[in-house]
């Protein structure tokens, strides 16, 4: 593929307009590939906490939620069973999350995704929040309140601190 042609699994345009519709005030950051956590903070200016990830969960056949969990945690699958009553959680294959969000993994964000999913919320979010959008190396940056009360998520306490990898 020559430089001059877009690039397909760039959505952010799509994820654009999604928060341009909820009406909620947000700010575009365009970066290069980053390879981690802290070269992302770093690029969209934010401390590591405020990058989040959204999480495609599968709760059972053709039932997925957004999970969007802070960089410096994971989620907690016993607390998101609990919270969604269920005894078992999948996360879906990268096609699949592809086929439900229309995002290749990487990108995926809650804004503009093709099919409208529930939104669990891990309630550590606060204040300004950097989460994808819709392409590689581009960022929206949005107050987490605002995302929270534009999306109708539920804020919950699914997540832990990361666990470091044992020595």
């Amino acid at each position: 593929m020559s430089t001059d042609e877009p690039d397909p699994s760039d959505q952010s345009a799509r994820a654009i307009a999604a928060a341009v519709g909820l009406g909620l005030p947000h700010t575009v950051t365009r970066h290069g590939p980053v390879r981690s956590l802290q070269e992302a903070a770093a690029a969209r200016g934010v401390a590591p906490r405020q990058v989040v990830k959204t999480m495609v969960v599968r709760v059972s056949e053709g039932d997925h939620r957004f999970v969007l969990v802070p960089g410096d945690r994971e989620i907690a699958w016993p607390k998101l069973r609990a919270l969604l009553g269920v005894n078992r959680l999948s996360m879906p294959s990268a096609e699949a999350a592809r086929e439900v969000t229309g995002y290749v993994r990487g990108t995926i964000t809650p804004l503009g995704s093709t099919t409208p999913l529930p939104v669990i919320a891990d309630a550590s979010l606060e204040g300004t929040i950097s989460l994808g959008g819709g392409a590689h190396g581009v960022a929206l940056t949005v107050d987490a309140g605002a995302l929270v009360a534009a999306l109708h998520a539920t804020v919950a306490d699914v997540t832990e601190p990361v666990q470091a990898p044992p020595a």
